[in-house]
């Protein structure tokens, strides 16, 4: 079966000589693979011209909901997946973090796109900047998409989640992307690929891939493009001096394989809830996915008079693992993705040990598998006992089940002997100290993208050591690339124009549909909770009645909140209080109060208060004083309809309080749900 790529919204059959891509436990062919007769510069022009006008025409919230339908459509047929997966050498466990992990990851992006970001087609990053005196004049950031394609250049380790992972943040930012899988695996990525395309729920032109070599594609990117890439630091590196690259100032996210650590805490002594943890982590990163993770441990740091106990806990663990056939019940590693990867893996091996000694390796027993057909290696263990004078075991990472264990001192040599992977994209720490898990994760912090901390208090719900989640960041420094993937929001910001704009508040306000103070607050003899979503206007203001607080409102609210705070209730105690000098209100009477000043009590378009945010008491307010609220439209957002409910949308109200010599007292937002006119 010869794979084929996906141009120009069409299936096509590679050219010339194609690539064999063989099963990676009986070495039999499966596939091949050619990019060949490709026209990339036409495949980079079709996506800026047909797929990227299409998503940037739909708002966050629909490109959210575009994500979460895939997600679906992709549940529901997973199970082919797996199928196709086997033949990667993933045992099932391997394929539920590459397939349900990559899915997982649309639904993640799919609830971020409607939480953390407006239902525009742009996003307003941060507060007002204030830079002149009389606030004629001010500042704000905008995101806007890129106007060009993301080319997503994946690792063979993930076939399904390293796309996913990168289409996840640049379609929901509004970005058409082009996927390049590593061309060994990429049977799999072309498999759910074909079920995307087939689905018809990502408009035309927003999805593209080859399967083979990228050609000259780098050489047809520009300014509003973007590289993600995934893989070998010496790969990402050549691909990062690209002449064009560097001449277009092209964005260029790179996350590399790194030599990742894990730090076992003094603490942590054999029968401990920690050591037992850290024993069976580090044998689950050396034999997942055959050890071929970017985030796998590769160097596990010990307290030197606890390297014996290590060494042997961890031989007898892994001395149980099977391994062979991944669909044979009971295997527990399957074989590398294919040949090429045992002799790079042995030639990292080979220059490990030369500081190193071997301390374990599996035997030669496979379970229903060929070593001479499969591509398998064998589990190794080694130990390095001066780990700063021999320093293999820091600079060469076998992309494999290779780890090397050796000893520390004191913590702070554990952090240096962490330091010296040169930038990782994970560390982890077991220890139940919090002390030394606080020097530990400051000391190796600066070096890592992530800092995994263990101990009997997280373990039950963890998610382990080499897991990078789409809520967080996936990168980290020097060896590591220097980049981040995913970190939620984050990772669509790589996607996006962040642009500073100057000018008068109500011009800003009716660029961003957001108000803000200084803005034009027009009035209307309608009061606001009287009218419908579409009705409500940015900037609408009501100026409240007035209303005096009184003793009798200090008691009766300190009666019904029980809230006796001395401030509240005792005369001497608040005349002495170098804050308030004298009794004081209640902050959250004059919250109530507020609401009373501005709230239509009768039934109408308003549903519900939503939730308050960025609530701040900024002044006393005493018996006698005089309070006046303001109350602005801030901000409006559709909301889907809900199934047993009326159409609504958001609305985000600006509620200044102010006393009777114009002094603010209380700011706050205040959400409400509010109907939206029936559809014409």
């Amino acid at each position: 079966m010869r794979l084929r790529n996906y141009a120009l919204g069409q299936w096509v059959e590679g050219s010339g000589t194609p690539t064999d891509l063989l099963h990676a436990v009986t070495g039999e062919k499966v596939a091949e693979a050619s990019s060949g007769g490709l026209d990339f510069g036409a495949m980079a022009d079709y996506a800026r011209r047909v797929g990227g006008p299409k998503l940037r025409a739909m708002t966050f919230h629909q490109r959210a909901l575009m994500l979460k339908e895939m997600a679906r459509y992709l549940t529901e047929r997973k199970d082919a997946l797996y199928t196709v997966s086997s033949a990667t050498g993933a045992t099932k466990a391997d394929s539920w973090i590459d397939i349900d992990g990559g899915i997982g990851t649309l639904f993640v992006y799919a609830s971020k796109g409607r939480r953390e970001f407006p239902n525009e087609t742009f996003h307003v990053d941060g507060p007002m900047e204030g830079i002149s005196k009389g606030g004629t004049f001010i500042g704000r950031h905008i995101c806007v998409p890129l106007e060009g394609v993301a080319v997503h250049i994946n690792a063979f380790n993930f076939p399904c989640w390293g796309m996913l992972e990168k289409l996840s943040p640049s379609l929901l930012a509004g970005v058409p992307a082009i996927v390049k899988p590593a061309t060994l695996t990429s049977f799999l990525t072309e498999a759910m690929f074909r079920m995307m395309v087939e689905s018809g729920i990502f408009p035309e032109g927003s999805i593209q891939l080859i399967c083979g070599s990228a050609g000259n594609l780098l050489d047809h990117l520009g300014c509003q493009d973007a590289v993600a890439f995934t893989g070998s630091a010496e790969t990402g590196r050549k691909l990062k001096q690209h002449p064009n690259i560097v001449e277009h100032s092209v964005r260029f996210n790179m996350e590399a394989d790194s030599l990742n650590c894990a730090i076992l805490g003094p603490d942590a002594t054999p029968g401990s809830e920690e050591f037992d943890l850290f024993i069976k982590e580090v044998v689950r990163e050396m034999t997942s996915k055959a050890g071929q993770k970017c985030t796998a441990i590769r160097r596990t740091i010990v307290p030197d008079r606890l390297l014996g106990d290590v060494v042997k806990a961890l031989g007898k663990r892994l001395g149980d693992i099977k391994v062979g056939d991944p669909t044979v019940e009971g295997v527990k590693m399957g074989p590398l993705a294919g040949r090429v990867q045992v002799k790079e893996v042995q030639r990292a091996l080979d220059g490990i040990r030369a500081g190193a000694e071997v301390v374990f390796t599996q035997g030669d027993g496979l379970v229903g598998a060929s070593p001479e057909r499969g591509a398998f290696f064998p589990i190794t263990l080694l130990a390095c006992q001066a780990p700063t004078s021999q320093t293999q075991a820091h600079d060469i990472e076998a992309f494999g089940p290779v780890n090397t264990v050796m000893p520390y001192t004191h913590v702070e040599d554990a952090v240096a002997l962490a330091r010296l992977g040169k930038g990782s994209l994970v560390g982890s720490v077991f220890t139940a100290d919090d002390r030394v898990a606080r020097e530990i994760v400051l000391g190796v912090a600066p070096y890592h993208g992530r800092v995994y901390i263990q101990n009997r208090h997280g373990a039950k719900e963890s998610t382990g050591h080499g897991s990078p989640l789409p809520h967080l960041v996936h990168g980290g420094p020097g060896r590591a690339g220097g980049g981040e993937e995913m970190g939620g929001s984050r990772g669509v910001m790589h996607y996006m124009q962040r642009t500073a704009l100057q000018g008068s508040p109500t011009t800003l306000m009716r660029i961003t549909n957001e108000w803000t103070p200084g803005a034009a607050q027009p009035s209307d003899r309608i009061h606001p909770f009287r009218k419908h979503f579409e009705e409500l206007e940015i900037g609408e203001t009501l100026v409240t009645h007035r209303r005096t607080v009184t003793e009798a409102d200090i008691v009766m609210f300190s009666g019904v909140s029980h809230d006796m705070f001395y401030a509240h209730t005792d005369e001497i105690a608040a005349r002495e209080s170098p804050l308030f000098g004298k009794r004081v209100a209640h902050g959250y009477f004059v919250l109530s109060a507020a609401a009373g000043l501005f709230v239509d009590p009768a039934p109408g378009p308003v549903l519900a208060n939503y939730g308050l945010e960025n609530l701040r008491f900024t002044k006393p307010v005493y018996a006698g004083d005089t309070i006046r609220a303001t109350l602005t439209c801030k901000q409006k957002t559709v909301k889907e309809t809900p199934a047993d409910g009326p159409p609504q949308g958001v609305v985000a109200w600006e509620v200044h309080v102010h006393n009777q010599d114009a002094e603010l007292v209380l700011t706050y937002t205040i959400l409400t749900l509010v109907r939206r006119l029936p559809a014409a």
